[in-house]
């Protein structure tokens, strides 16, 4: 076991606040500098282990992160056969004490609030520091109740199927709304490629659109920072960006589950993770893309009654957001009429009566309004941004289009890769996906190619486009 780990990079033991770097490959290969630069620019996470069979280290990386604590993993019922025992059995051979293990038997188990109340009620009778074992569902929901009772956490991935392992923050649905809650990124995070690789094909194809959905937030993020509405943090930027040709450059090997491609792509999200732990913001990892899926989850939209992995959702929307920027790219703005755009802006009250309208029969009535308030501006205003637009079109016009992967092109790698890419793939109708163009752009004050469309008067231009006959929805 001990001649699979070639690496051991470490920091925290030469400065007093710097951070431990833990990095085990095969082929002695070191780790990327990406890796290296991301981990310093985090503000939660401390350790890292990423190689084949390195969940024999568990039990060491828990003493040395928290020593002298007593641990408790935190699984559910398919996790924890498939690495959460063997973390309880590495744990008693190293004298780590522990809890019984805590283990989510619910079917269909998802990230919503009232499973957060049943385990802070669990972690509030001991002092165990929780050991997540598991991806998106039971890392998020283990990340806001250590938060909730006041400890930190470390995290055992099992598969590749998101990028919110090391993301600060936890995405959780309360009161019928899907909602991001402020609290730290594990503090310690394992990945065993070994048992990755044997994760489902379809949960590293999620973590493949997941990761792919970068892209289009990119341009987005272009977009809100030419208009100054949110800059771009160029540290951050880079530590998700640079790594994507890499971690996206072979679908049919991710589908195959090759080693070194799904090790590709669990660094990818990772890194994507630590970008968010930098920034405290979900910004340079999710745009209009996402805003797709947490409006999906919002309304409770299922396939025929089964539920849709968050990847899955998030490649429908990604390829919904680049096909809204192809149209809007080959459109005019040049030559935008600002004074017309401006006559049909409403007004704030107008906006809010409309927002409520809108959502008035569904789980999360008010959000609409506490959304779009949070981005409005007046009709002055609007001229002054729009005059920048038309200003800065020409070289932002390049930039989008360097920073996107044409929408055949993207269809046909997360096609490869297993991910849907049509609606009825995750069993929506067309006239359902017009209508969430419209809707999630309501539901998040993130400023996304759906707020250019809206504040250049072209929602229903493009749509019909979209939508049209020869359009990409046909």
């Amino acid at each position: 076991q001990a001649s699979k780990v070639y690496t051991f990079i470490y920091q925290k033991y030469i400065l007093p606040y710097s951070k431990s770097i833990y990095f085990f490959k095969e082929r002695n290969e070191m780790m990327t500098n990406s890796i290296e630069e991301a981990l310093k620019a985090a503000s939660d996470t401390k350790a890292l282990m990423i190689g084949s069979g390195v969940l024999t280290q568990v039990a060491a990386m828990f003493k040395r992160q928290f020593p002298g604590k007593k641990a408790v993993v935190i699984a559910d019922t398919n996790t924890f056969a498939v690495a959460g025992k063997r973390v309880t059995d590495y744990l008693r051979r190293d004298s780590v004490e522990q809890d019984n293990p805590f283990i989510f038997e619910a079917k269909g188990l998802y990230a919503e609030y009232n499973y957060v109340d049943i385990l802070v009620e669990f972690l509030q009778e001991t002092d165990a520091v929780p050991i997540a074992v598991g991806s998106g569902t039971i890392n998020d929901l283990v990340k806001l109740s250590s938060f909730l009772t006041e400890r930190q956490y470390m995290n055992v991935g099992t598969a590749a199927s998101v990028d919110g392992y090391t993301a600060y923050g936890a995405s959780i649905t309360k009161d019928g709304a899907k909602q991001t809650f402020s609290c730290p990124a594990p503090l310690a995070w394992l990945g065993d490629t070994e048992i990755i690789c044997q994760a489902p094909a379809e949960m590293a194809a999620s973590g493949y659109a997941d990761l792919f959905a970068k892209v289009p937030a990119g341009a987005d993020w272009i977009l809100s920072d030419a208009l100054g509405v949110e800059p771009i943090d160029k540290k951050v930027w880079c530590i998700v960006q640079d790594c994507l040709p890499k971690a996206l450059g072979n679908p049919q090997a991710i589908r195959d589950r090759d080693p070194k491609a799904i090790g590709d792509l669990v660094e990818g999200l990772i890194l994507s993770g630590f970008a968010m732990q930098a920034l405290r913001s979900s910004r340079p990892a999710s745009g209009a893309d996402h805003q797709f899926s947490h409006l999906w989850n919002m309304e409770h939209h299922t396939n025929h009654g089964q539920s849709i992995s968050h990847g899955f959702q998030v490649s429908i929307g990604t390829l919904a957001s680049t096909a809204m920027y192809e149209v809007a790219l080959r459109w005019p703005i040049e030559n935008l009429d600002v004074e017309s755009c401006c006559k049909a802006w409403p007004t704030a009250e107008a906006l809010a009566e409309e927002s409520l309208t809108l959502f008035a029969h569904t789980d999360f009535p008010t959000i609409g309004k506490v959304e779009t308030a949070a981005k409005y501006i007046d009709r002055q205003q609007l001229a002054v941004q729009l005059r920048l637009l038309k200003e800065k079109w020409p070289e932002l016009k390049e930039r989008l289009t360097t920073q996107l992967v044409p929408f055949n092109d993207l269809k046909a790698r997360l096609e490869c890769v297993g991910a849907p890419v049509e609606p009825r793939d995750i069993g929506a109708t067309h006239d359902y996906l017009r209508q969430s163009y419209i809707r999630a752009q309501y539901i998040r004050r993130r400023f996304t190619i759906l707020d250019l469309a809206v504040r250049t008067h072209n929602m229903e231009n493009w749509l019909n486009v979209l939508f049209g006959k020869g359009g990409y929805w046909r």
